[in-house]
């Protein structure tokens, strides 16, 4: 569909009509190329068996998309003034509900089960905010195992990073810690001209689609992710001496050889599989 609210026209209007701006504190941009949003839309592949959330729905360009393929839109919106914007952009359609709360401190689990009925499919579709893009991510995915597809606009970099394939400059503990869950897939780019305002960043889509069957499973899933996270600790470092602050070199060189992996490896040089064995091995040997 050809949009009524994303062209940068309506975005300047609407704004100068209401008495509102893009508010910094909450990361907002107003996306306004109608290819690129039509674009996103199709890249969730939603149909009216589809329940989707979204989040900083803005002026509703995104969101007037959404309510016209999916079944039902369950949209979070932090910014009050926006609401009767939204509302009044909407106001054709019947099958959304915005709820005026931080997508950080809701219980996400209850609100899908108040409102999805009887809908085949959950589906993630977002133009992130960049400062809080890598939280909300890693929370929701935390949090709820209800969302099966994630297709979200964020930073060009954070999206090559949650994307990135090992022995790349882009791989990195973000990528293992998203990865072990879900497939990434980058889309496309997105320059920074079509927003209102222009941020400093070009952008990217991606979706992320949850595994039916992990094909990875830690013993113990708190200690495979403070893996990562000390194993990237600092890039330049060998996997042994960035883990040795954490364990023993002695078990580091043992699960190496163990494994018949060179002493020096790198960590960007492994894939996920072989962090859910090192995982396992220290699970099980750490107490040696």
């Amino acid at each position: 569909m050809q949009g009524k609210i994303g062209n940068k026209a309506f975005v300047d209007k609407t704004l100068n009509e209401n008495n509102l701006y893009a508010k910094k504190k909450f990361g907002q941009n107003f996306l306004t190329d109608q290819n690129i949003l039509s674009n996103i839309v199709d890249s969730a592949n939603i149909d009216k068996d589809t329940f989707v959330i979204e989040i900083g729905p803005g002026l509703g360009a995104l969101t007037e998309r959404l309510c016209d393929k999916a079944g039902f839109v369950l949209a979070y919106e932090i910014d009050s003034d926006l609401l009767p914007v939204l509302n009044k952009n909407l106001s054709e359609y019947n099958n959304y509900e915005i709820i005026n709360k931080d997508i950080l401190e809701v219980d996400i689990n209850e609100d899908i089960n108040k409102y999805k009925k009887d809908y085949k499919n959950i589906t993630l579709v977002a133009n992130l905010p960049y400062y809080i893009t890598t939280p909300i991510i890693l929370g929701l995915l935390s949090k709820t195992s209800l969302i099966r597809k994630y297709v979200m606009m964020m930073q060009v970099e954070v999206a090559d990073r949650i994307c990135g394939k090992p022995k790349t400059k882009d791989y990195n503990a973000l990528s293992i810690t998203i990865g072990y869950r879900a497939k990434a897939t980058k889309c496309f780019n997105v320059p920074r001209t079509v927003f209102v305002p222009a941020p400093n960043v070009d952008s990217a889509v991606i979706t992320l689609d949850l595994y039916d069957n992990p094909p990875f499973k830690a013993k113990d899933e708190e200690l495979f992710f403070k893996l990562i996270r000390e194993a990237f600790s600092q890039r330049r470092k060998t996997l042994i001496n960035n883990l040795s602050s954490v364990y023993s070199k002695e078990l580091i060189n043992k699960m190496l050889m163990e494994f018949n992996i060179k002493l020096n490896v790198r960590s960007e040089e492994l894939d996920i599989s072989d962090f859910v064995k090192f995982s396992d091995y220290i699970f099980e040997n750490r107490n040696e």
